[in-house]
């Protein structure tokens, strides 16, 4: 598979042009796998980078 973190906005945005392309995967095959070690890999890339505030939360922050 040889994958690696994502370090720079380049990798980023080809890291998201590749999930694009297998969106269509099924689970238990090399393509599904690869598509879940993108997206874990996007995810920490998107955590480190754009931080959300909390008021940025789908319900608006609105709070119960």
């Amino acid at each position: 598979m040889n994958l690696k973190p994502i370090r720079t906005n380049v990798k980023y945005m080809a890291a998201l042009k590749e999930v694009e392309s297998l969106m269509a995967a099924k689970t238990d095959t090399q393509e599904g796998d690869r598509l879940s070690a993108l997206v874990t890999l996007i995810e920490a890339y998107e955590r480190a980078h754009f931080p959300m505030d909390p008021s940025d939360s789908a319900d608006g922050g609105a709070r119960l």
